[in-house]
C-alpha cells in the first residue's frame, strides 16, 4: 500500500549549518525561511523545499561522510551564469560542462561535499 505522502523535500545534515545555509542563500539568491537559530533553515524553490539541520549530537555519526549517491539537483537557465556564481562564492565546479541526453549539466559540491549537478536542459 503506498505512504500517499502530501510533500517531499531534500534535506541536508550538517556540522557547518551556518557555513551551509551561507553557501545556499549566496547561490541561490534566496532567504531561508522559516530558519530556527542554529538549527534548520529552509529553502522554498519551485517544485521543492531544501532543508539543512544540525543532527542532534547522538545522531551526528549517522550523517558524517559525504553524501553518497544523493545529489543536489538544479535546472537553471543559463549554465555559464551559475558557474560563475559557484566560482565567486568560491566553489567552483570541479569538471568540464558534459553534454547529456537531457541537456547540459555540471558538478559541483557545496561546504559539505554534497553534489550539485547543475544542468541547462536543451
Amino acid at each position: 500500500m503506498p505512504i500517499n505522502p502530501t510533500h517531499a523535500f531534500v534535506t541536508l545534515a550538517s556540522e557547518q549549518f551556518d557555513q551551509l545555509v551561507e553557501f545556499y542563500h549566496a547561490l541561490l539568491g534566496l532567504s531561508p525561511a522559516p530558519r530556527l537559530l542554529n538549527s534548520y533553515a529552509e529553502f522554498q524553490l519551485s517544485g521543492l523545499r531544501l532543508g539543512i539541520f544540525k543532527p542532534k549530537a547522538d545522531h551526528q555519526d549517522e550523517f558524517a561522510g559525504a553524501g553518497g549517491g544523493m545529489s543536489v539537483c538544479l535546472e537553471v537557465e543559463d549554465l555559464e551564469s551559475a558557474i560563475a556564481t559557484l566560482t565567486q562564492i568560491g566553489y567552483p565546479p570541479s569538471g568540464e560542462i558534459t553534454q547529456a541526453s537531457h541537456g547540459r549539466e555540471i558538478y559541483a559540491y557545496d561546504p559539505d561535499g554534497n553534489r550539485l549537478i547543475l544542468h541547462q536542459s536543451t
